[in-house]
């Protein structure tokens, strides 16, 4: 029950942060997003490839420099 409390205390909490935002930060918000999404793309493409899981790495740090946190471009996903 604690586990259903704790969520829903973070949903109202993140939606309370999503209303505060002006028209102009949440235009800003989902371009970063749909630049985050391409950037994502383009490291499924780069290891369809066959190219070195490292390589493509550093290609998703280069594309989203500057756009999200973390070396995997604010995603990160159990292996």
């Amino acid at each position: 029950m604690n586990r259903i409390a704790f969520f829903l205390a973070a949903m109202t909490l993140s939606w309370t942060a999503v209303a505060q935002h002006s028209t102009q930060e949440t235009q800003e918000d989902i371009a970063r997003h749909r630049a985050m999404a391409q950037a994502h793309e383009a490291a499924a493409k780069c290891l369809e490839s066959g190219k070195k899981p490292d390589q493509c790495t550093q290609e998703l740090q280069k594309a989203c420099k500057g756009l999200a946190l973390g070396k995997y471009c604010g995603m990160k996903h159990a292996h």
